[in-house]
């Protein structure tokens, strides 16, 4: 099965087993706009938990807020958005497809890219142990020559966007002769900049409303209080403040499913900093990052940082956490050095001080920021892609199986009586009844019970407890794990015990430290 096949699996089954619908399906759906289903929107709350816990409840000098989603306009003003929130857009004249114009450019560069991987995959099938990848993209003329054209293309990117020419953006374009995807052609317009904030009226009546924004990122509302949480909190510098929430942006080019979306939900962190510090924060935040994504158990060659081309002109630094997604690597997590421009931008446009006083130097300051930002759905997306397996057994038969890190499945145990009748599905309640207050329990009667393995095994249920005519002769059941299909019994009193074994969301938290 190639990527693309894949992917359009992992669609389909979203949508079969209640993770992901398209929104308003039934009036022929909204573009770029979906529902998380039952499942979905249990996974989506315990990836959430779980980024909220590794962040406020593991670090005592971390807390959270929740900002409205309405905010002052001049917000807006002061952060840059109402100016600068734009994407480089161009249009394919034949297929009147509209595309992002950085997009169009990155992927062409991902392809010689993956190009050099390849021959770097190549020699080490042929070479085996003794290969030294290092050294062979040091030395091998064609790997060189990929990247030597790779990082040209970079940096004449680079000096485009930081220049803000958009005519050279275009030229790159024609100059690589990138094709519409559509079409075929190369027949493009200008490179034009699009706003993408929504922006409606507030008032009960037009003549008195004025517009306001729908916020395009949950950022801002940490800083406006940032004052109001350090004085309350009793805060002392280096602390950080979290918040997650739905942010909205008008994407013309939305794709890649929920990948990009126009309403979306994202969780962030800011942690104020002294001046000077930053380097030394700025790649601890690296580090505890790229730790916390590992911890889910996925390998670690689907992920990779990635410096960013252009910087904005307040940053001192940036990276992005990269995802291998069925489409590629792709951003997943931004880790940003945002200096201490937030803060004065809204000292400026308020004329209120947000200033820090430091009892430790015994000065006055503007706290510098680093910024850990992440969006929940890409997080979904990436978990979900990972996750989806499709195995053949020794049986010769397949079963479909989302191996999801135990702790974040939906749901947890599915209670299975062996036949629907002797008694055996009011014991499977009573273990039901049991379990139910500590983790999310299912439990169904119907059909074979292969069947039901199945299906619990299609929306990555970790365990499977069966009550089977033995439990009612000596209250033993038997618990079938989802990954190795193995088997063992365990006395009914002794269940809590063994779940929490493996269930509890601290055997991912360990892993972060």
């Amino acid at each position: 099965m190639n990527q693309e096949e894949l992917f359009k699996n992992i669609i389909s089954h979203s949508k079969e087993y209640g993770f992901i619908f398209p929104s308003s399906e039934i009036y022929d759906g909204l573009s770029a706009v979906y529902d998380y289903g039952q499942m979905g929107a249990e996974l989506k709350k315990n990836l959430r938990d779980f980024w909220w816990k590794s962040m406020v409840q593991m670090h005592q000098n971390i807390v959270g807020i929740d900002a409205a989603i309405f905010m002052h306009p001049t917000t807006w003003k002061a952060s840059g958005h109402v100016d600068a929130f734009n994407d480089p857009l161009i249009d394919n004249k034949d297929s009147k497809k509209r595309y992002r114009a950085d997009v169009l450019i990155e992927d062409h560069i991902a392809k010689i890219q993956a190009k050099a991987d390849k021959e770097v995959e190549k020699a080490s099938k042929k070479f085996g142990e003794t290969f030294d990848e290092k050294l062979y993209r040091q030395t091998n003329p064609r790997v060189l020559e990929y990247l030597k054209k790779a990082e040209e293309i970079e940096a004449r990117f680079k000096l485009a966007l930081e220049n803000n020419q958009l005519d050279e953006v275009r030229q790159i374009i024609i100059d690589l002769e990138i094709v519409c995807p559509i079409s075929g052609t190369k027949n493009w317009t200008e490179v034009r900049q699009f706003n993408l904030m929504f922006s409606t009226q507030m008032g009960s009546v037009s003549e008195d409303s004025g517009t306001i924004y729908l916020r395009p990122e949950t950022a801002q509302g940490i800083f406006v209080n940032f004052l109001n949480v350090q004085k309350t909190g009793r805060m002392k510098i280096p602390f950080g403040i979290a918040q997650t929430g739905k942010a909205f942006r008008n994407e013309i080019v939305a794709r890649q499913f929920i990948f990009r979306m126009r309403e979306f939900e994202q969780m962030e962190m800011q942690f104020f900093i002294r001046p000077g510090t930053e380097t030394e924060w700025y790649n601890y935040w690296k580090n505890i990052r790229i730790k916390w994504h590992q911890a889910m158990g996925f390998p670690e060659s689907k992920y990779r940082f990635h410096d960013h081309l252009k910087l904005a002109h307040y940053a001192k630094a940036a990276c992005d956490i990269e995802f291998d997604f069925p489409f590629g690597f792709k951003e997943l997590e931004g880790i940003h050095s945002r200096s201490d421009f937030d803060l004065k931008q809204h000292e400026s446009f308020s004329g209120k001080k947000l200033q820090y006083f430091d009892p430790e130097i015994n000065e006055s300051y503007v706290p510098y920021v680093i910024e850990t930002s992440i969006g929940l759905d890409r997080l979904f997306l990436s978990v979900l892609s990972q996750a989806y397996k499709e195995e053949q057994l020794e049986d010769g038969s397949t079963r479909t199986v989302l191996s999801l890190p135990f702790a974040l499945a939906p749901i947890k145990v599915a209670v299975l009586p062996l036949v629907n009748k002797d008694g055996l599905p009011e014991k499977a309640e009573e273990v039901v009844n049991i379990l139910k207050y500590d983790y999310n329990v299912s439990t169904e009667a119907k059909d074979a019970i292969g069947k039901r393995y199945r299906r619990m095994d299609a929306i990555g249920t970790p365990f499977c407890i069966t009550i089977d005519y033995d439990t009612m002769e000596n209250q033993t059941v038997t618990i079938r794990n989802r990954d190795t299909m193995q088997q063992e019994r365990v006395l009914i009193h002794e269940l809590k015990t063994y779940l929490a074994r493996y269930l509890s969301l601290s055997t991912l938290l360990e892993k972060c430290i």
